[in-house]
């Protein structure tokens, strides 16, 4: 199948990590299929499909794969991306702050490989990528929930690149460590680290990397591209992808 057959699903696609994708794979020639609450403006590809729609409500993501599927008989990859993040001590994390989190970034990973995988099947060497977090194998105080749902998710990527193997599916996740996005930003005017104004706050989470920067949104999507694409990683399924500058490289002790 040439790139130029190829289609792929992103979730979160209005956001940092999820529009530089959208803007990679359609650079790439594929056709993109966006979905996110919020809009995504007049720059989404001409050749593609946004879907307005909240993943964290089941009868949402049924009626994003209807939709899908009236627009392509078959996908590619999916990309399940869409995410949110509440900064807080885990005792003072409500029920509902807990299940929002469960519901937006964890159970639509589950939901969107059920209802995409009809058309999954039907794609050539098909491709699910899961967007993880660092945070799945090293966090910090007042994440819990988030971590809680990343963690999931690279477990549930294993799971399902052992399910849906027999089907020609590859699984995989993307652990992006500290990028500069909206959700970054927001973390850090929560005082995740210290510092006189928020760029000052990034310089000090960028010293914490090897590579001494904060990654850009971009890097994230030449990451996702890497795993969806059947050229370039055929022989990669289960696996957990960490791009965080060499963050977790270095012990928490230097």
């Amino acid at each position: 199948m040439t790139e130029e057959n190829r289609v792929v699903l992103i979730t979160g696609s209005a956001g940092g990590i999820g529009r530089a994708a959208v803007k990679l794979f359609s650079e790439k020639g594929w056709r993109v299929i966006g979905v996110d609450r919020n809009e995504f403006g007049n720059e989404f590809p001409k050749n593609g499909l946004f879907i307005k729609k909240d993943v964290s409500d089941p009868n949402q993501i049924i009626q994003i794969y209807e939709v899908a599927a009236k627009f392509t008989p078959f996908l590619s990859a999916v990309v399940n991306n869409a995410a949110v993040q509440i900064g807080k001590p885990i005792l003072e994390t409500s029920v509902e702050e807990w299940d929002t989190t469960i519901a937006t970034n964890l159970r639509p990973t589950f939901l969107g490989a059920r209802y995409a995988h009809p058309l999954l099947v039907k794609g050539s060497n098909a491709a699910i990528v899961n967007m993880s977090s660092v945070h799945a194998v090293q966090t910090s105080a007042n994440i819990g929930a988030y971590a809680a749902s990343k963690g999931g998710i690279l477990a549930l990527t294993r799971a399902m690149a052992i399910e849906f193997a027999p089907d020609n599916i590859r699984v995989n996740a993307v652990l992006p460590g500290a990028v500069d996005t909206s959700m970054l930003r927001d973390s850090m005017k929560r005082g995740q680290m210290t510092g006189p104004s928020i760029d000052d706050r990034l310089d000090n989470l960028a010293r914490k990397t090897v590579n001494g920067r904060i990654g850009q949104a971009a890097e994230i999507a030449h990451a996702i591209y890497f795993l969806a694409d059947h050229e370039q990683s055929s022989f990669m399924t289960g696996q957990a992808l960490i791009v965080d500058g060499g963050a977790t490289a270095r012990l928490s002790t230097e």
